[in-house]
């Protein structure tokens, strides 16, 4: 199989972070980032610039740019949805990594979630695009991205149509090319876990068809009913080699907006599971599944809760004889005791138990066979 190029972005800081408890101290989460940063991930999205009326959370983000330890080898990132947010980000240059500016078109095609969550409608949006694309060629910019939010359905409105989807994409890549700026990436928001994997598929090849030209593509998959990975699968199968796609991500799966009605069960895609998946494909992510999952268990001790990922509960698949279970590992019941896989005896102790009146042997307990004699 041939797959496409994955740049991938943990997004825990901003999407987890942003709808976690409020009492979460700027020490802790700063400690937790600087953790974040030895795990062998490549590319970290810290938080917004954003007004702490409507995220709270964030409201001491540029402190925790100046307070947390930036590793070599790490690009960190803010979310910045507009041309003052960026001049902001630029004043937190290093450690902030600004890439080249792109004019980003984004709209949200849910007309009542695009209201509460930046209180302007898509009409109101769509009417502000004209001057944005002006600016932008005034500073120079000469290239642009779209993207749509909520781009296959919506709590509020229900599912959408492809060609609800492909009209919108239509009608920025029309208001750009009249401007005269190229579009080199185009976006696809699951804002509200609506997508399912053969939507992704369709909408792929729909676009490449149409407009053959674009090779990066950029993923935000929430996760509230289960499809963000699968759905993420259906992208990489269906694009080519020459694609590139960024793919966001967050530790655990926290994540998730305040006004899209299913609040922190909006999850995401879990890092750790996308990553198991990625290296059993063949892929060299150069993430340390180990450190990733340690990272997971202290983010749930953050936060107060379990996560949603299941690498961090069951742990990777074990691929060579120094991983494999014991054959007479006693009777595995709670999350605890599963993370014997991590810690060993001590996880299961005071509620293991053994019902084998003898040891288990037998001719198979070795490397798996390439055939049998039977």
């Amino acid at each position: 199989m041939t797959l496409p190029k994955v740049i991938y972005c943990e997004e825990i800081m901003r999407e987890g972070f942003g709808i976690a408890r409020h009492d979460i101290t700027l020490a802790t989460r700063v400690a937790f980032l600087d953790k974040l940063s030895e795990t062998g991930l490549k590319r970290i999205t810290l938080g917004a610039f954003v007004s702490p009326r409507f995220v709270p959370q964030l409201a001491d983000f540029e402190e925790l740019l100046s307070a947390f330890h930036p590793k070599d080898g790490v690009s960190y990132h803010a979310f910045t949805h507009n041309w003052k947010a960026r001049q902001k980000a630029l004043t937190f240059a290093p450690p902030l990594t600004i890439e080249d500016e792109v004019l980003t078109l984004f709209l949200d095609l849910c007309d009542v979630h695009q209201r509460r969550n930046v209180n302007r409608s898509i009409v109101q949006i769509m009417e502000a695009w004209p001057a944005m694309i002006e600016d932008a060629k005034f500073r120079g910019v000469t290239q642009a991205r779209i993207a749509i939010g909520s781009a296959w359905g919506s709590n509020f409105q229900g599912a959408f149509s492809q060609e609800y989807r492909m009209a919108f994409i239509q009608r920025q890549m029309a208001v750009l090319k009249q401007g005269g700026l190229e579009v080199i990436e185009i976006g696809l928001h699951d804002s509200q876990s609506f997508c399912l994997p053969h939507h992704m598929e369709m909408d792929l090849l729909q676009i490449k068809r149409d407009w053959p030209s674009i090779h990066q593509f950029h993923l935000h998959m929430h996760n509230a009913r289960g499809m963000a990975l699968p759905s993420i699968w259906s992208a990489l199968r269906t694009l080519e080699r020459h694609d590139t796609v960024l793919i966001d991500g967050t530790l655990g799966g926290i994540g998730g907006g305040q006004y899209g009605g299913n609040g922190i069960a909006s999850a995401m895609v879990p890092t750790e599971d996308l990553i198991h998946m990625l290296e059993g494909m063949g892929v060299n992510t150069g993430v340390d599944l180990v450190c990733l999952i340690d990272c997971v268990w202290r983010l749930e001790e953050i936060v107060g809760h379990a996560t949603f990922g299941h690498v961090s509960k069951a742990g990777p698949r074990p691929k060579t004889s120094d991983m494999f279970y014991d054959p007479n590992l006693p009777a595995i019941e709670s999350l605890q005791a599963a993370r014997h896989f991590r810690l060993g005896e001590k996880a299961y102790v005071g509620e293991a138990y053994s019902p084998w009146r003898e040891p288990i042997l037998g001719p198979f307990l070795q490397e798996p066979p390439l055939k049998t004699n039977f």
